[in-house]
């Protein structure tokens, strides 16, 4: 990997129009679907949720307050909501039971929408009214990571026909412009593509940043989140910088991640919004290296509390991350390493980061987000929908 340390400020870049549709057609916009089934893996309140779950219960909550009716059928436990939330199953088994569960438990809709990662629920083979396609980012990478040859390769090759074959005729919703563009290099036609972003809520007060150095991570603690090179690199940056490096999280890779971590290193697990709020402000860095992201919502997270994130140049975070002006995106493991410990060393740059975070924060909201999803979902099921 190149060993140079990136710019850590330099000028905005210009502003480019979006390669992909983010408007409704010329011709005026088209009714609202009423009623809306999200087919997920998980409710939010799953002990296994991340920022795919945030999102769509954000998205839910948007629609329901503007009357439409939502059901989200997922597997796991099922919670209460404003929305309706129908279980299919286990985690892995509500895959195959999932079109028995929409049949009996939910019935008709005038939009289905099948949010996959990775694993597809084929929903067009089974559904045959309007759907629409969320994806957060397309897995390739990941499926190696994860398992083993053959069935990496399977998992490839089933997620790229889900994408590009099954929803030949649908449209699909990417939560970044790396999502997009990595659905048009799997195949699917641009003109088929919407953006629809991810939101952050008001912070609202910001606690006190902390008087000594306080790095941190936050996310599910799983391979391709690469904890354990952060913990790795640790041990070369706290000669330099000193402070505490807290882990907020869990996942089944923890017991692990602790047995390998060295001193100034806390694992927290999961803790509320509020503990999380008084973190990512206290925070100095927020470090996230993780292979690859949809978009990175705790990067947002963080700038909306002026708080600067340092990551890898991969998918995702090189969208949520605005390199040398919102953060810096490291192009080896040295150059994550030298922009942790220049960062450090320096309130000056590091503040200013912040400050350009916290405004490039303010133009992601969820408001926005069921706005353009709205948009997406009239678009996608324009002849069985009533206009609210």
């Amino acid at each position: 990997m190149p060993q140079h340390v990136p710019p850590i400020l330099r000028a905005p870049r210009p502003h480019h129009p979006p390669k992909f549709p983010q408007h409704e057609p010329a011709s005026g916009p088209p009714p609202h679907p009423r009623r809306i089934v999200f087919l997920a893996r998980r409710d939010l309140g799953n002990p296994a949720a991340g920022g795919s779950e945030l999102l769509i219960d954000r998205i839910a909550d948007g629609l329901t307050a503007h009357g439409h009716q939502v059901t989200l059928l997922c597997g796991g436990p099922a919670a209460y909501r404003d929305y309706r939330v129908v279980s299919a199953g286990g985690d892995a088994g509500h895959f195959l039971r999932a079109r028995r569960a929409f049949e009996r438990q939910v019935g008709d809709c005038d939009l289905f929408v099948e949010v996959c990662n990775g694993m597809p629920y084929l929903a067009p083979l089974w559904h045959s009214g309007p759907t629409l396609c969320l994806v957060n980012h397309v897995h390739t990478d990941i499926w190696g990571e994860r398992f083993p040859g053959p069935a990496a390769r399977l998992g490839r090759r089933l997620e790229r026909w889900a994408l590009t074959r099954a929803h030949s005729g649908n449209l699909l919703v990417a939560v970044s412009p790396s999502t997009a563009d990595a659905l048009h290099g799997l195949g699917v036609p641009r003109e088929r593509i919407r953006l629809v972003h991810n939101g952050v809520e008001e912070p609202g007060p910001l606690a006190p940043t902390s008087a000594e150095p306080l790095f941190l991570a936050v996310g599910r603690l799983v391979e391709y989140k690469r904890i354990e090179l952060l913990l790795r690199l640790w041990e070369r940056v706290r000669p330099v910088t000193g402070g505490r490096l807290v882990i907020v999280g869990d996942g089944p890779e923890r017991a692990r991640l602790q047995s390998l971590a060295g001193p100034g290193v806390t694992f927290t697990g999961r803790v509320s919004e509020a503990e999380k709020h008084r973190l990512l402000c206290a925070a100095w860095i927020l470090l996230h290296p993780s292979l690859v992201e949809g978009w990175g919502l705790v990067v947002t997270e963080a700038a909306a509390r002026s708080t600067p994130a340092i990551g890898f140049d991969v998918p995702g975070l090189r969208d949520s991350i605005d390199d040398g002006v919102t953060g810096v995106l490291a192009r080896g493991e040295s150059s994550f390493a030298a922009a942790w410990c220049t960062l450090a060393l320096s309130a000056e740059r590091r503040e200013a980061l912040g400050r350009a975070a916290g405004q490039r924060a303010a133009h992601f909201r969820w408001g926005a987000t069921v706005r353009q999803f709205r948009a997406a979902a009239a678009e996608a099921a324009p002849r069985r929908s009533d206009r609210l």
